[in-house]
């Protein structure tokens, strides 16, 4: 006699199976229990060690259907040793294959200098390509009450500008304050110059020299570090040696957030 089975469920109304994923380093998942999102960096016998964005580490175990991918339920599993491609953009963003740029939008993000744009490019540029926001750079900051009354932001071009060694009491901090609006944020990083907002191990020195009032900065950094005293080979030098948002202070990365994060939102406060 042909036995039959004695479930009646409808093959569409069945649970589907949880997919397992290698946790190849690089791999950005989420551990819904703790909401805590981070990347692979460690794949051992029965866990799996996480860091996000900030650098903090957790370790989980290796449980079925774990973690969650991009909002689906995963079991992570150790991955093959082989070649594996990169998820996750320099700034810890999860990067996204294929995506085509966005049209630019009417917001601005504004730096003071060169060197401030050449290293938000090189640590953002994928993800403000993806949304569509253009950086420009000042030639001081003396010039942004006059940037700001040209550039009129509004609702629908929103002005964010990044200024350096914005402390309060400051020559920088006074125009700030006097040109921040509801469509204008005015945010800043304590560092004299962007460069000290590269880490010093990634630059492969003990710290950032203290160079005396009345010296300009960069040339007496070279010639505290025994550099040849050029500041744009220099800065060529520290440049090279950032490879991701783990070579930046802590400092700079929430602020270059925070602006990208207004710019890009609208009126209703969706991006």
């Amino acid at each position: 006699m042909r036995q039959y089975s004695a479930d009646l469920t409808p093959p569409w109304k069945k649970p589907r199976p949880v997919p397992e994923v290698p946790a190849e380093p690089g791999l950005v998942v989420e551990e819904p229990g703790t909401g805590f999102c981070g990347a692979v960096i460690r794949c051992e016998a029965g866990t799996v060690t996480l860091e996000d964005r900030f650098g903090k580490h957790r370790v989980f175990p290796l449980e079925p259907a774990g973690f969650l991918l991009e909002g689906r339920t995963v079991t992570l599993v150790r991955a093959a040793a082989g070649p594996r491609r990169p998820s996750r953009t320099a700034s810890g963003s999860v990067a996204l294959p294929g995506a085509r740029a966005r049209v630019a939008r009417a917001g601005r993000i504004y730096v003071e200098g060169r060197h401030d744009a050449e290293l938000v490019e090189k640590v953002w540029g994928d993800d403000l390509r993806i949304e569509g926001v253009v950086v420009e750079y000042l030639e001081g900051v003396d010039d942004l009450p006059s940037v700001v009354e040209d550039f009129s932001p509004g609702p629908d071009a929103r002005l964010g500008v990044l200024v350096d060694h914005l402390v309060p009491g400051s020559k920088e901090w006074r125009i700030a304050e006097a040109v921040t609006s509801e469509h204008a944020l005015v945010v800043g990083h304590p560092f004299i110059d962007v460069w000290e907002a590269v880490k010093p191990s990634s630059v492969g020195i003990p710290g950032w020299p203290r160079v005396p009032r009345g010296q300009d900065w960069k040339t007496g950094v070279c010639r505290a570090l025994g550099w040849p005293e050029n500041t744009g080979a220099a800065w060529q030098h520290i440049l090279g040696r950032v490879r991701s948002y783990k070579d930046l202070e802590p400092e700079l990365l929430g602020r270059v957030e925070q602006l990208i994060d207004f710019v890009t939102a609208t009126a209703t406060g969706e991006a």
